[in-house]
């Protein structure tokens, strides 16, 4: 089958956004949910795979390429496995644009992917956190999700609602390219590659942080992972939940929705929709 073009990737966006706001509640939270689960697997996967070039600052950037190329399986399940992640669902703005669904309906979606995806991951965290495998090298994966989580919740207010734009961009643009495509191969490249870029660049996603820095919340407990991590005293005390929701998660997700609904959704509405009315 031939690839859909740009203007028909537009009416798909719009399709797809007037079908998740039709979702019943039962179904949207637990789609939430696993696509919570997704992502913090993904996450989770990521690290594992690259906490020893991590912690390495002379192969910290092949760490962020091999980081980049696990994570990227966390969108892939969620497009074709069918899950509801509010970052994706930012584009739902297109079916706003076209007076489709309400203002209201958009909101009631995006509030509860938002619930059921920090649910997911971070019932994720806190398998993980209790499964033992954050002992693998001694302790240094331990050490790594800790120092992670408090690079995130270090972050000021403007660097974290930049970097979360940055990242939805990308996010919402694997998306809208997969959506061009009507076969799985053709969906999982794109969505591989653009997903490798956000993660490499060091963007903040704000589901993503919803495994990372709880797991290093919770993984600061242990004492032999925090002698592993590196974390100063002062950056250890500043790695609370109160510092996750308002230093990283208010600012990343307000940058999410910016680089969802603007970026991409509203300006491919506003460049295309002429050529659409025609």
């Amino acid at each position: 089958m031939e690839a859909r073009t740009p203007v028909e990737i537009l009416d798909f966006v719009s399709d797809v956004g007037v079908v998740k706001t039709q979702r019943k509640l039962p179904s949207l939270l637990i789609l939430a949910f696993f696509a919570g689960v997704f992502i913090a697997f993904a996450a989770e996967g990521s690290s594992m795979a690259a906490h020893n070039l991590l912690a390495n600052p002379g192969t910290y950037g092949l760490g962020r390429l091999v980081t980049g190329v696990v994570f990227a399986t966390g969108l892939m399940i969620v497009v074709l496995a069918g899950a509801e992640l509010f970052t994706g669902n930012t584009l739902i703005v297109v079916s706003l644009l076209d007076r489709r669904v309400t203002a209201g309906q958009m909101l009631k979606n995006w509030c509860f992917a938002y619930l059921g995806n920090f649910v997911g991951s971070v019932f994720i965290a806190w398998m993980i956190s209790q499964s033992g495998l954050l002992n693998v090298s001694g302790g240094l994966l331990g050490g790594m999700t800790i120092k992670i989580a408090a690079g995130k919740t270090a972050l000021a207010f403007l660097p974290a609602f930049l970097l979360g734009i940055m990242c939805n961009w990308l996010v919402c643009l694997a998306v809208w390219v997969s959506f061009g495509s009507r076969d799985v191969i053709g969906k999982a490249v794109p969505i591989f590659f653009i997903i490798c870029l956000f993660v490499i660049s060091g963007f903040e996603h704000s589901i993503a942080n919803m495994y990372y820095i709880p797991a290093g919340i919770l993984a600061k407990a242990n004492n032999a992972w925090v002698a592993m991590s590196g974390v100063s005293a002062e950056q250890l005390a500043g790695l609370t939940w109160g510092t996750f929701i308002v230093k990283n998660l208010i600012p990343v997700t307000l940058g999410n929705i910016i680089g969802g609904t603007v970026m991409v959704g509203g300006l491919y509405w506003f460049a295309l929709k002429k050529k659409k009315a025609d």
